[in-house]
């Protein structure tokens, strides 16, 4: 399987890193936390370490740690718009149950 990214998650992406001006990509992964057990990890990568697995969608990087991959494995990140809200979302065909506020999630 792979991490992808939607058009509207991969522009975003795109845009955020130029005028970041620096980074090699982006860093997904997991963390304990929540009242579900894990939540997502999302931030710049400025490098990629050597047990980090490097997937590339519509020309982004997404750079996963090996320990959060089993768990994020099949991913689709995209960025929604809802009323005044915009954010990323995660489509992750692993998660047997998340809490009703979408914070945390477990598998």
């Amino acid at each position: 399987m792979a991490i992808t990214l939607t058009e509207s998650a991969a522009k975003h992406v795109n845009a955020f890193l130029t005028n970041r001006g620096k980074g090699v990509g982006l860093r997904l992964g997991v963390k304990t936390s929540g009242c579900s057990g894990m939540a997502y990890v999302l931030e710049f990568a400025d490098q990629v370490n050597t047990e980090d697995s490097v997937f590339e969608d519509k020309q982004v990087k997404i750079i996963v740690d090996a320990k959060s991959l089993v768990y994020i494995d099949g991913t689709e990140l995209d960025f929604v718009k809802e009323g005044l809200n915009e954010g990323f979302k995660f489509n992750n065909p692993n998660i047997s149950n998340e809490c009703g506020c979408g914070e945390s999630f477990n598998v």
